[in-house]
């Protein structure tokens, strides 16, 4: 087995240490980055999302194969710059006020970087303003992405989209909403721009807007 074949499987096993350690291994072995994310690491986490899109595998599993993503994109970042060099946009990922759920948010900001993207994570209750400065601190910022697992929280989540409209007149922002208290229907109704069910499907739902 390959060095690159032992990381892709510590990733989807989810040991973080041993990926880390496999980094290390394929670059002492002239492996050049680019190589180790597209060969080793993005199919890895696009077969752990499969898995998760077919409830096949449970949250810490999940979780656990996102760290030791993570933990190479971290030693690549590091060394190289290799996430920034081959950026393909820019994502701006929050969970809204009165929603402390992090987990789907989490596996959703790995696959975004899997995919390409940088991501500035805001984190977990966020208020509207916040969303807002993000937007207008960061110009390149292409796509929101919104979740919420709470019904509770969902009127703050229709209070963001419509802000973040108003700020954007020309419709430059793609905004996507996402999480267990969401539907389809419920994001047609706020004027989100696209809803998706699983973490894989927003990675390759915002490259659909990357032209």
């Amino acid at each position: 087995m390959t060095t690159l074949e032992e990381l892709r499987q510590a990733i989807e096993n989810g040991h973080p240490r041993d990926a880390q350690f496999l980094v290390f291994r394929a670059l002492e072995e002239h492996i050049n980055p680019s190589v180790i994310v597209e060969q080793a690491m993005v199919p890895a986490m696009k077969t752990v999302g499969e898995y998760y899109k077919q409830n096949d595998a449970d949250i810490p599993k999940i979780l656990a194969a996102a760290r030791s993503v993570r933990k190479g994109f971290d030693i690549l970042e590091e060394k190289y710059g290799i996430m920034e060099e081959r950026s393909i946009g820019t994502v701006i990922l929050g969970t809204v006020e009165g929603d402390l759920h992090d987990v789907g948010k989490n596996l959703v900001a790995i696959m975004f970087r899997s995919a390409g993207f940088k991501v500035i994570d805001l984190g977990v209750d966020i208020p509207e303003k916040q969303f807002l400065k993000a937007v207008r601190d960061n110009p390149e910022v292409s796509i929101v992405c919104i979740s919420s697992l709470l019904t509770t929280s969902i009127p703050e989540m229709q209070q963001v989209v419509k802000s973040l409209r108003r700020h954007d007149k020309e419709h430059r922002l793609k905004i996507m909403v996402g999480g267990g208290a969401v539907t389809q229907e419920f994001a047609d109704t706020i004027g989100a721009d696209a809803y998706t069910e699983t973490a894989v499907d927003a990675a390759e739902k915002a490259k659909t807007f990357i032209i």
